[in-house]
């Protein structure tokens, strides 16, 4: 199959050309251990994204490459973007993508640019919860991710504080995830949230983390902050 070309030039050719060496080593710092990144900005790639799912997207994602960081967050775009297909198959096209997610930018980069109608969300919960026994990190932070972004709400708050608590992985972008998850329902569900952190069902490091990004957070109030503080543990060496 020949390769998918836009503006008479290969997917890679485009990718090149938006490259900028500057910031290729501050994306690079972002993504600790990440190999092969070119350094395109995310509006960049966003543009590039939408005029490929506007198009022939089947033949790009056949021949999609997956070699740079920011291929692989094209493709994930792409799926995102592309219009006119059930949630089930934009499902299935996550479902092939998903285990190429190698870095939080990836991830969180294709979760973002997701949109879901009201009434497709409990087949997209249950696609995402899928994950949560996932033992590789990547994956299980997707679901995290997913769920700060798309279930922070009257229906899911108990579930997904629930759920969080119940997340036993050693994966530094998962307990990362877990703590932004827990400061975005603290800023939307302060009492049950504090309520939550008061129980001390995390782990040390996701705890003070959740804390952190709380008391960071300018949704949160200052008087919950100062509570906040006194829930903080302090660790010893």
């Amino acid at each position: 199959m020949d390769e998918f070309r836009i503006n008479e030039l290969t997917i890679k050719e485009n990718l090149l050309i938006l490259a900028e060496q500057g910031y290729k080593k501050f994306s690079s710092t972002l993504n600790p251990g990440v190999e092969n990144v070119l350094g395109i900005r995310v509006p960049q790639l966003r543009a590039l994204a939408r005029q490929i799912a506007a198009g022939n997207w089947q033949s790009y994602l056949d021949t999609a490459d997956s070699y740079y960081m920011e291929e692989r967050m094209l493709q994930g775009m792409v799926i995102a973007y592309v219009k006119d297909i059930t949630l089930e198959e934009r499902l299935h096209l996550l479902r092939e993508f998903i285990p190429l997610i190698n870095s939080w930018s990836v991830c969180d980069s294709v979760v973002s640019s997701l949109k879901v109608s009201r009434e497709d969300e409990e087949t997209l919960w249950l696609f995402i919860c899928q994950y949560l026994t996932s033992e590789e990190e990547y994956k299980l932070r997707f679901s995290v991710v997913m769920m700060l972004l798309k279930f922070v709400d009257d229906e899911h708050i108990f579930r997904l504080l629930e759920i969080f608590a119940n997340i036993h992985h050693d994966g530094y972008y998962v307990k990362m995830a877990v703590a932004w998850a827990v400061s975005v329902c603290m800023a939307k569900y302060p009492e049950i949230t504090y309520e939550f952190l008061g129980k001390g069902q995390l782990d040390d490091f996701t705890h003070n983390k959740s804390i952190q990004k709380c008391i960071e957070s300018y949704r949160v109030s200052d008087a919950y902050k100062q509570r906040l503080r006194l829930l903080k543990r302090t660790l010893t060496a």
